[in-house]
């Protein structure tokens, strides 16, 4: 009995010289394919994003992430360095309102034309 066992688990390995490099293989070329595919296309997305909303100037048109649209009408705390952060506020006129939004909150940057389609 043990023998049919032993015998049985035998047949289900294979041989340890040729299944490990194959198995490394194969995961480290499904990695490359999620890096390539999803990963790294991403990050390019993000820093691309990021330097719109740190270029941010007066008369750029915004959407917020609530979905307000407005455009840019004043930028108030950049640092000293002048290196713009999230945190920063931005002044926004939507309609006839204005509103103060952070930078960080901002989803998507228009062209400089800000012209409502009424």
């Amino acid at each position: 009995m043990t023998g049919s066992i032993i015998a049985s688990f035998a047949l289900l390995q294979a041989p340890a010289g040729s299944a490990v490099p194959q198995m490394i293989f194969m995961y480290g070329a499904i990695f490359a394919i999620f890096y390539f595919v999803l990963i790294r296309p991403q990050q390019k997305q993000r820093k691309q994003h990021e330097e719109r909303v740190k270029s941010l100037k007066k008369g750029d048109e915004i959407v917020t992430a609530g979905g307000i649209v407005g455009e840019v009408m004043h930028i108030a705390g950049t640092g000293n360095d002048g290196v713009a952060k999230l945190t920063d506020r931005i002044t926004i006129k939507s309609g006839e309102s204005k509103l103060v939004v952070e930078r960080g909150r901002i989803a998507a940057v228009g062209g400089g034309n800000a012209t409502p389609n009424a």
